[in-house]
């Protein structure tokens, strides 16, 4: 990647006649592959190069993308850019991010990049032994298949304001998805792992067992009546239940006015001993970064502090739209305007493992798989597709399937209990979760 190309990009604009701008160039590669019932089914191999350019004039901006990176594209990109920027609505709230808030070098090293680059054919074998293994647990019929992949990305941003920084990283996944039973009553499960080293990754035949596990555990499942009980999240999907948080105390939502948190800020919203923490340092976090995509220096935080919402998760137009300062959540592709997102968020773990949780419980449902959310952004009304299974005194009675979850996340959350079983997975990371009573509707 050229430094040099960012800086003629934003210097370039400036001349032609841009008050500010911001340069983003966004560089990946990746290999893919995948097996299905013993056969190779595609080999995917993906480059691609992309320049975005943001502008300012006044208080008018605007923005676009090209993956067209030549001399003559590049000035094609900024004249367009300029001539867009001089006919749009003027927005008070649209600037770089303020100067005392960029992250300054050197950036710290999250170890994010493994120098280890898998043939094609080593990630054939990952598949195969991961579709294999899944393909072996007994009462699986089918595969959907095994799949292993490579990836590497770069993305760097320089602005006319003199911030200039790269982040890149890789990424090593592998895949399974199995099918057990026969007709009407087959069901599937699957299992993925990603991480940024290839050293990191759980071993392929241990994925694709867990697959075929996940398929076969939700054999004959059969339907409940509708009633109110305890529900505990599995830690695998827990993390969905916290989702529409984010999506609450993000600046553009609470500017807007369309949050049902919008005056809960600095309020217990959970139990006291729940912490939602946020560390953008981890090394080898896959969601690890050291500047947001405004180039704001991004730093540990608790969002939930013994069970008090902290902050609001802003970006630098919603921070001048409500008179604060930008807290380092800026998330932009290469066109567009910038969003919000977080960087390796962790809901701190309590005292119970998943048993724990059963037996505190007595009777209840424990959900293993989740769909078709729908979510009130304004009062906090919630409900969820599920299936998983039911349990009584502590332990399970089998699979159950076509249940819908409802309640107020407002009331979910003040009773919302973590398990021990932390697992880091993804970006975004829980335990177990128990809710000690939720509505579920059955057959």
């Amino acid at each position: 990647m050229d430094d040099n190309l960012l800086h003629d990009v934003v210097a370039a604009a400036r001349k032609a006649g841009a008050d500010a701008a911001e340069a983003v160039f966004a560089e990946r590669q990746s290999l893919s592959v995948s097996v299905r019932l013993g056969e190779l089914e595609e080999v995917e191999r993906e480059e691609a190069r992309d320049l975005g350019l943001r502008v300012f004039i006044g208080q008018r901006s605007a923005t676009v993308s090209g993956s067209d990176i030549s001399a003559e594209a590049r000035a094609k990109l900024i004249e367009r850019a300029v001539a867009m920027a001089r006919l749009a609505p003027e927005d008070p709230y649209a600037s770089l991010a303020p100067r005392e808030r960029l992250a300054r070098g050197p950036f710290p090293d999250l170890d994010l990049i493994d120098a280890y680059e898998p043939s094609a054919e080593t990630l054939e074998t990952q598949a195969r032994q991961a579709e294999e293994h899944a393909r072996a647990v007994k009462g699986v019929t089918n595969s959907d298949g095994g799949s292993a992949t490579w990836s590497s990305s770069a993305w760097a941003l320089a602005t006319s304001d003199g911030f200039h920084g790269t982040h890149a990283a890789t990424g090593h996944s592998i895949s399974a998805s199995a099918i057990a039973g026969e007709g009407a009553g087959m069901e599937r499960g699957g299992e993925g792992r990603s991480t940024r080293h290839f050293g990191d990754l759980p071993a392929a035949g241990d994925i694709g067992m867990e697959a075929g596990r996940q398929a076969v555990a939700r054999l004959n499942p059969r339907k409940i009546a509708s009633t109110t009980a305890p529900v505990i999240f599995e830690n695998r999907l827990a993390m969905s239940l916290i989702g529409p948080l984010l999506g609450a105390i993000s600046g553009p939502s609470i500017a807007r006015g369309t949050s049902f948190l919008k005056d809960k800020l600095g309020q217990p919203i959970f139990a006291r001993g729940v912490n939602l923490l946020e560390d953008p340092h981890r090394v080898r976090g896959l969601g690890s970064a050291p500047f947001d995509d405004e180039g704001v220096a991004t730093e540990a935080r608790a969002l939930i502090d013994d069970g008090v919402l902290t902050t609001w998760l802003l970006n630098t137009s919603s921070a001048r739209q409500l008179g604060l300062v930008t807290t380092g959540h800026a998330s932009r592709g290469l066109a567009g305007p910038s969003g919000v997102s977080t960087h390796n968020l962790t809901l701190q773990p309590g005292e119970k493992d998943l048993q724990g949780l059963m037996k505190d419980a007595g009777t209840g449902l424990v959900v293993t798989s989740m769909f078709g959310p729908s979510l009130n952004g304004n009062t906090g009304d919630w409900s969820v597709g599920c299936s998983g299974y039911w349990f009584e005194n502590g332990e399970s009675t089998g699979p159950v399937t076509e249940i819908t979850v409802a309640g107020n996340l407002i009331d979910i959350y003040a009773r919302l209990v973590p398990g021990s079983d932390l697992q880091f997975r993804g970006a975004s990371n829980s335990p177990s979760i128990l809710v000690d009573a939720l509505a579920i509707a059955g057959k």
